[in-house]
């Protein structure tokens, strides 16, 4: 099981940090579109590193067109030696329409024409052909010399797909490399909702399952000490508080009959409350989402929950105790 580490700060940090993410043995630095882009970093960490691979987790696909993706995905590929990993995801319509003044509608079938789009232009880079991508949301007919790069010399980067309901996440199995399974999700979801899923998109490409890495941001509530152990809990519940609060992830609280949980969490949410939405998640909800555990136990229950499911973890550990947790992080990418 590959380990990452995600990487959520600003551009002064990207290099260095890659730097010791990469000393301590992590395979991927893995950015996040938040506070800031999330192609920029891996810039800098492409330019410092020499086996990590680089990999947003995710770009908002849908704030962008599919040139612009495939342009990033181009250049970062070939200057990075082929490291990189664009995992794309297509947030949800208020923040595309009001953050970001995009267009909206059919996430699923406009994502999937997304990807298509992407790949056909590179194909013409790749061999010379004429462009002629004409679909329902993207049309692509326009390539002169001055604006194509040519071959890359690493091939084409490998596109990852995030999902939560069962339509995208069908999609991720039909046309992407990988699904990224998002951090809301209990192993009984992921294994009764999402893998049926994947597998359907699988089969309608005729693709088997050892063609699709599938990985997942962990939440995981631990600490050498019980003061780290404390803050990684409430940093959790709060983390499961704010996905909650999404009536598009009603369905992960409604399969384990915590829908009424998702109800407070919104009004919450909309009277600005919150530090008080972290408190709605109790102990039981923790023990779902989270993998709880000491640091020695960490990489059996990882074992005990994921083993056989995912391909990959993201789990952050290192920083001012990380050589305590090398050992750590070598058991889990034996698993």
């Amino acid at each position: 099981m590959k380990v990452d580490a995600g990487y959520f700060g600003p551009l002064g940090r990207a290099a260095s940090t890659a730097v010791e993410l990469e000393r301590a043995g992590y395979d991927g630095i893995v950015t996040v579109e938040t506070a800031h882009d999330p192609f920029l970093p891996l810039v800098l960490a492409a330019d410092r590193t020499e086996r990590i691979e680089l990999i947003t987790g995710i770009a908002v696909a849908f704030a962008r067109n599919p040139m612009l993706l495939a342009n990033l995905g181009w250049d970062l590929q070939e200057f990075s030696g082929g490291r990189f990993v664009m995992g794309l995801g297509s947030q949800i319509k208020p923040h595309i329409t009001k953050r970001f003044s995009m267009p909206w509608s059919d996430p699923a079938a406009r994502m999937q024409e997304m990807i298509e789009a992407i790949r056909a232009i590179w194909t013409a880079w790749n061999h010379g052909e004429k462009l002629a991508f004409r679909g329902e949301y993207y049309r692509h007919v326009l390539m002169t010399p001055v604006f194509d790069p040519g071959p890359n010399p690493h091939g084409d980067p490998k596109i990852s797909l995030a999902g939560v309901g069962p339509l995208m996440t069908r999609t991720a199995g039909r046309v992407a490399d990988g699904f990224v399974s998002h951090a809301f999700q209990t192993a009984e979801y992921l294994r009764d909702v999402t893998l049926p899923s994947l597998t359907a998109g699988l089969s309608d490409s005729g693709r088997g399952r050892d063609e699709l890495e599938i990985s997942m941001a962990v939440l995981v509530v631990t600490g050498h000490t019980e003061e780290a152990a404390a803050r990684a809990d409430r940093a959790v519940r709060r983390q499961i508080a704010f996905y909650g609060s999404t009536p598009a992830y009603r369905a992960v609280l409604d399969h384990h009959g915590w829908g009424e949980a998702q109800d407070v969490l919104n009004r919450l949410s909309k009277e600005g409350r919150w530090d008080d939405m972290a408190d709605v998640i109790d102990g039981e909800m923790v023990e779902a989402f989270a993998v709880v555990a000491e640091p020695a136990e960490l990489p059996e229950r990882l074992r005990e929950r994921f083993g056989g499911i995912l391909d990959r973890v993201q789990f952050n550990a290192v920083g001012s105790d990380g050589e305590a947790w090398q050992p750590v992080l070598e058991k889990i990418r034996a698993i």
